[in-house]
C-alpha cells in the first residue's frame, strides 16, 4: 500500500474555517463483506477494527448535549456488522435524529443479516447505497463477481418495503463513483439513465442518484501512485478547481469520528491520520467536547480537498453545484 499523504501536505488549497455542526458522520469500523477498488477507508473482510460499546455510549451522549447535530452518519466498512449498530440507530430515532446508513446492498443477505431491511424501514433509517453502475460488467469489476446481482435484489428488496416509492417517506438514495481517474459526470443527467435503466429493466425506483470523485487516498490513491497516474489525476482536480464551491463543502457543518471516538473535519482526513487538535493536545475525542466548542475552528486541508471543490464539487450528499452537462454512460 502507498502512503499518499507525502504527496499531498504541502498544498496551497484556500484556508477554510467551520460553521456550526449539523451532522455527525461516525465510522463504526472497517470490517466489510466487500473489497472495492475504490474503497477510500481499504475496508474488507479482515479487518478487525470496530467501535466499542464504550464509544457508542459517547456518540449518544454527544448527541444529547448537542441540539445542532440533527443527522447521525453512519458509514464503515460495512457499519451495519458492528454489533451496536442497531442499538446506535434506536437511540438517536429516539431523540429525534435523522438517521443515514450508508449501506453496500449486498450486506442485506448475509447471514444473520436477514431482517436489516425490515429494521431499517421499521426504524425510517435513510439508505445511502454504493451502485457505481447501471451495468452489471461494471460493478462486479469494482466490487466483486455476482455484486451486481445481490444488489438488485437488494434494492428490490428495499422497494417492496417501501423505499425510493413516491409517498412512502422511506428514502433510498444510491452513489455513483468513477471507474477510474476521471471526475464524476452531471449528477443529474446521470440520475436520468440510472432511473430510465433500473426502473425498465429491473423495476427499481430510487429517490436520488449521488455522484461522488474518488479520493487519492487509501487503495484508490495507491492504485493510482502503482500506475503511475497519481500526479496527472491530481492536476486534474486542481484545474477544475471552482471556489464557488468552497461554501457548501461539507467539512464545514458536517463532524467525522472514527472507531475509537477521535474526531477528524471529513472522512478523507480521517484516513490520512489528520485529526482535529487543540492548543497542546495533537487530537481530540467526542467524550472531551460538544457541537458548540467546534464552531469557527480552522479546518485541516491538504491537497486531497480539491477533489471536494473540482467541477461540479463532491460530497456526501453528492454534487455540489448544478451540472447540465450531457452525462456519458457509467462504462465510461
Amino acid at each position: 500500500m502507498h502512503a499518499t499523504l507525502p504527496l499531498l501536505s504541502r498544498t496551497d488549497f484556500p484556508a477554510l474555517r467551520r460553521r456550526s455542526v449539523d451532522t455527525l458522520q461516525v465510522n463504526l469500523g472497517y470490517r466489510c463483506n466487500q473489497s472495492c477498488v475504490h474503497c477510500h477507508v481499504n475496508a474488507g473482510p479482515n479487518r478487525t477494527e470496530e467501535m466499542s460499546a464504550d464509544t457508542i455510549a459517547a456518540v449518544i451522549a454527544f448527541l444529547g448535549a448537542s441540539p445542532s447535530v440533527r443527522t447521525l452518519d453512519l458509514t464503515g466498512g460495512a457499519p451495519e456488522l458492528n454489533r451496536h449498530f442497531r442499538e446506535l440507530v434506536v437511540a438517536a430515532r429516539l431523540r429525534g435524529v435523522r438517521v443515514i446508513d450508508r449501506c453496500n446492498l449486498t450486506i442485506l443477505e448475509e447471514p444473520g443479516h436477514e431482517d436489516l431491511a425490515d429494521f431499517l424501514a421499521e426504524h425510517e433509517v435513510e439508505v445511502v447505497a454504493s451502485m457505481p453502475c447501471y451495468l452489471e460488467d461494471n460493478v462486479d469489476r469494482q466490487r466483486g463477481k455476482g455484486t451486481f446481482d445481490a444488489s438488485i435484489r437488494g434494492l428490490q428488496r428495499l422497494n417492496a418495503l417501501g423505499y425510493g416509492r413516491p409517498g412512502s417517506g422511506l428514502v433510498l438514495n444510491l452513489v455513483y463513483n468513477p471507474q477510474g481517474a476521471s471526475l464524476p459526470p452531471g449528477q443529474e443527467a446521470l440520475e436520468s439513465d440510472y432511473k430510465r435503466h433500473l426502473g425498465e429493466r429491473y423495476g427499481v425506483d430510487f429517490n436520488q442518484l449521488f455522484t461522488l470523485a474518488n479520493m487519492p487516498i487509501q487503495r484508490f490513491g495507491s492504485m493510482l501512485v502503482s500506475k503511475g497516474e497519481f500526479n496527472r489525476y491530481m492536476d486534474l482536480l486542481r484545474s477544475a478547481h471552482r471556489p464557488e464551491n468552497l461554501a457548501q463543502v461539507m467539512c464545514r457543518s458536517l463532524l467525522s469520528v472514527d472507531w475509537q471516538g477521535w474526531l477528524y473535519d471529513c472522512d478523507f482526513n480521517q484516513q490520512l491520520g489528520l485529526p482535529i487538535g487543540q492548543a497542546g493536545k495533537p487530537r481530540l475525542h467526542l467524550s472531551e467536547i460538544t457541537s458548540d466548542d467546534l464552531e469557527d475552528r480552522p479546518i485541516r486541508v491538504a491537497d486531497h480537498c480539491f477533489g471536494c471543490t473540482a467541477g461540479q464539487g463532491s460530497s456526501c450528499g453528492g454534487a455540489l453545484a448544478d451540472a447540465t452537462a450531457p452525462a456519458p454512460s457509467c462504462a465510461h
